[in-house]
């Protein structure tokens, strides 16, 4: 039984969470059990702009679902496991988070990870396409260079595709370039020697596997992944709640390079993305990556774009 003590706090707490009509976003995490899932799930029940959270994975969703219900934030938690019971988990859903897959194992490349990914993001997507077409719809998976292109092939075979609504969460580069910048600077945006600036762009692109190594074979980047995923999801709620200004890094359908998809600055708004910000001015270090980048980022996403036409 709460003690007298208690109360007060926790009603506190409620009326702290119940504040503008227009913070009610619907959110559904697909893989809510996993390495990302359940920390991202957990930072998403934290805040004041879910009020339902559902929750779908093949193993173990009700107990996830039951653990985060008892936290005293506003979000009504609800868990769905198995196929049957993933249309239910969607109905409704203003935005939906797919951080589903197998996590990447030390000497693995994003890239050997298609095999299972791809065939588990074609699946959800689908469903998403027939039960929510209209959410936002945020891939974590990876290989996200793959995994972008094969859920707008996805909503494309419903005849529900829309280009403005389907992310790549590529927020967590952006926080490890954030972070790492800061620890040699202080404060980002900076100037560094190149010398440096060479060493701290090879950190950032490796990050991943620094973390890999460091789980010695217990996992990826999780926990870092759950905070850029929620990061991503807040920012795109509150442009649907109508906050103006809100820019945000997504791997996205794209006209800024000869790719078909690029990660670049989006100001987001009330239907997703209101306006590609483009690469903007860079220098020649910088255009020389991206020079070399673009081949294999195009295999990437004809890939993805083949193993959806020639799925049965």
């Amino acid at each position: 039984m709460l003690s007298a003590l208690a109360r007060p706090a926790g009603a506190a707490l409620r009326r702290s969470f119940s504040t503008s009509a227009q913070n009610n976003a619907k959110v559904a995490v697909l893989g809510a059990s996993g390495g990302i899932g359940q920390p991202l799930s957990l930072l998403l029940k934290n805040s004041p702009l879910v009020s339902r959270l559902t929750l779908y994975d093949i193993a173990h969703t009700p107990g996830v679902a039951a653990d985060l219900s008892h936290i005293e934030t506003r979000a009504a938690v609800k868990g769905y496991l198995g196929p049957e019971q993933l249309p239910d988990c969607l109905k409704g859903c203003d935005v939906v988070v797919i951080p589903a897959g197998v996590p990447r194992k030390p000497g693995m490349t994003r890239d050997d990870l298609f095999n299972t990914n791809a065939s588990i993001v074609a699946t959800l997507t689908a469903a998403c396409a027939q039960h929510c077409p209209e959410a936002m719809i945020c891939i974590i998976s990876n290989p996200v260079n793959s995994t972008i292109p094969i859920t707008a092939e996805v909503f494309k075979k419903h005849g529900v595709y829309n280009p403005n609504k389907i992310f790549g969460v590529t927020t967590l580069d952006i926080v490890r370039a954030n972070t790492f910048i800061a620890e040699l600077k202080c404060t980002p945006k900076v100037d560094l020697p190149q010398d440096q600036l060479t060493a701290v762009t090879g950190r950032i692109q490796e990050a991943g596997t620094e973390v890999v190594k460091a789980k010695a074979g217990a996992g990826s980047a999780t926990l870092s992944m759950a905070y850029a995923g929620a990061r991503f999801v807040f920012s795109l709620v509150d442009a649907i709640n109508g906050k103006e200004g809100v820019v945000e890094c997504s791997f996205v359908k794209s006209q800024e390079t000869d790719c078909p998809y690029f990660s670049t600055p989006l100001l987001l708004g009330k239907k997703g993305i209101e306006k590609n910000l483009g690469i903007g001015k860079i220098s020649p270090f910088e255009e020389k990556m991206i020079a070399e980048a673009l081949p294999e980022l195009k295999a990437s996403i004809k890939k993805g774009e083949e193993f959806v036409k020639n799925m049965k």
